[in-house]
Order: structure tokens, then sequence, then C-alpha cells
């Protein structure tokens, strides 16, 4: 049964296997990162209200979880920063009482952590990952391109204060650009909003699908080594490769040969193989990552955008 909101389960190289929510349309976002792989964001803003139908988002968790599959998480993310929607608590409250066996993740920038009402609502969740790109304005606006009412003090101000009121897990997710969040100054910076959030895990990520600006690129291995020994933390992980997921029990043959054909007979962008297969983006994004790693695809820029076929 195809779900609107509800997509996987998926291999998660944080998470394992993972359950994604989609909280919102895409693509509305606090925040037009240069790096996202969802593209650039079509509605900047931090109004929060239901985007999606927190009934409906409800219904459809009723319907998956009733069957009680094996999952390692279920996770707030997808087409944009998930606390925007007012009922994200409620989602939870549900969760909570009706399938307390499974634990709940959320994948946020930590941009509304100034709310207190964001942070009630996100206080029964298990697992908080907020994003740390830069504790630098100038940096912060280039990569993380925020709506005009954000500053970066601001932001890691919320983060901070919500990991003081916090009793569940907070790991840290930094996105790795060379040369811009790399330099002493910006690590020095990073280090010492680290020091206030004291996160249990801090992991280091890096691009490995098209972001929504051209010149984006990777960092390579030796930058991320690099910055990981300059981080102030006893646990810090480079996240690992793509390929790895095949390891994953949620990771579905079936589903990559899916896209294989799919891109067989024509380019497709990722709309084209989401509106072909009924995938969800987030979902494409983790198997065209193994397809690319594994050499068995090419992209083509194209005036839609990024197209992909078989090798």
């Amino acid at each position: 049964m195809h779900h609107k909101y509800i997509f996987g389960p998926v291999p998660s190289r944080r998470l394992g296997i993972s359950l994604g929510v989609d909280l919102v349309p895409l693509k509305t976002c606090s925040y037009n990162c240069i790096y996202c792989e969802c593209g650039r964001t079509t509605n900047l803003t931090t109004q929060r209200k239901e985007y999606v139908s927190s009934d409906d988002v409800i219904r459809e968790l009723d319907c998956v979880l009733k069957n009680h599959p094996p999952l390692d998480y279920i996770t707030y993310a997808g087409s944009g920063e998930p606390t925007l929607n007012r009922g994200i608590g409620k989602i939870t409250a549900f969760l909570k009482k009706n399938y307390p066996e499974y634990k709940i993740a959320l994948l946020t920038n930590g941009s509304l952590f100034t709310d207190e009402e964001v942070r009630r609502e996100c206080m029964d969740i298990d697992l908080v990952i907020p994003s740390l790109d830069s504790a630098k304005n100038d940096s912060f606006r280039l990569l993380d391109r925020p709506h005009s009412s954000l500053d970066v003090d601001s932001v890691n101000r919320g983060i901070i204060d919500f990991s003081r009121e916090f009793r569940g897990k907070i790991w840290m997710e930094i996105f790795v650009v060379s040369g811009i969040n790399t330099t002493d100054a910006e690590i020095n910076a990073i280090n010492r909003v680290i020091e206030k959030i004291k996160p249990e895990k801090i992991q280091l990520n890096t691009l490995d699908r098209p972001g929504a600006v051209d010149w984006i690129r990777a960092a390579d291995d030796r930058t991320m080594t690099d910055v990981k020994n300059r981080i102030n933390h006893d646990n810090v992980e480079i996240a690992g490769k793509p390929a790895e997921r095949i390891q994953n029990k949620a990771f579905l043959g079936d589903i990559m040969d899916l896209i294989l054909q799919t891109i067989a007979r024509r380019p497709c962008t990722i709309e084209d193989i989401c509106s072909i297969t009924s995938l969800h983006m987030n979902e494409v994004n983790k198997y065209l990552s193994i397809l690319e790693e594994k050499d068995l695809i090419i992209e083509t820029k194209g005036e839609r955008g990024i197209f992909y076929s078989v090798k």
C-alpha cells in the first residue's frame, strides 16, 4: 500500500532500519542549505502550522505499525524541517501511547528550538539530531542560507537551551564543506557550542548526492579525518559510505532493481523516479547513492536538473 506521509523502512547509515515520517510538503524549510539533497527550498519560512494533517499522519502510522514491523527508529525527516508542523507533539503522543515499543528520532536543523513550545513538543522524542554546520554568522548564511529572521547565535542558543531541558539522547550532525567550515576559526567556534550542548555523539557528513548548488563538492577523506581530529569530543564519527547500507536489514534489492529498470528505459530526474515508482525522495536518494558508488549509473545535467541513466 502506498502512503503519502510515511516512507520506507529505509536503510539508514545512522539509524539502522528507519521508518520515515514526512511532516511538511517538498520543500518547506527554515533553511535553504546549499547541500540539501532534496533541492532548493521553495517555501522558506519559520511559520508553524499543520502543513500536513496530523490526523492523516496518525492514520498512516497506525496502518503500518499495527503489523509490528521490525524497526530501529520511527524518524521525523523528509522534505523539509519537521518542527515546522504544529502537529509533531500530537503525533509523538500517539506513538508513545499506542506503540511504546518503538523509538522516535528527529532529524532537525534546530532553528526552531528558540521557541519554548517547540522544545516542549519534542521532549518525548527519544533521539534528536540537530545540525551544527557553523557557529559564525557569515558561514551560517553561506552554508545554510536561513530565513532572514534567523541568526546563528540565537539558533545555537536554542539548541543549547533544548539540550539542558531534554532527557533523551542528542547527537549533533556537522556537514563538512571544505574551505567554509573547516578553518581553525570555524572549528574553534563550533567546539565552544559543542561544549555547552554536551551531545552524546557527533557525526560528520559530507555530500554524497547532488546538492542545491552546482559548485559544492564532497570533502575528501583527508579533510574529514582532519576535522574529526580537531573536534573536542570523545565520540566523533565520520558517516559511512553509501554502499554500507547494503548490509542493513532494511536494504531492498528489489527497490534498487526497480530504480535501475526505470532509468534504463530513459534518463530520469529524481522527481521523475519518485513519480514513476511512488517512492519517497529520501528513499530514492539513499539507493541512488549506493548505485553511484557502485559505478552503475551516470549523472547528466539537463534543463530540468540532474538526470540519471544506467552506465
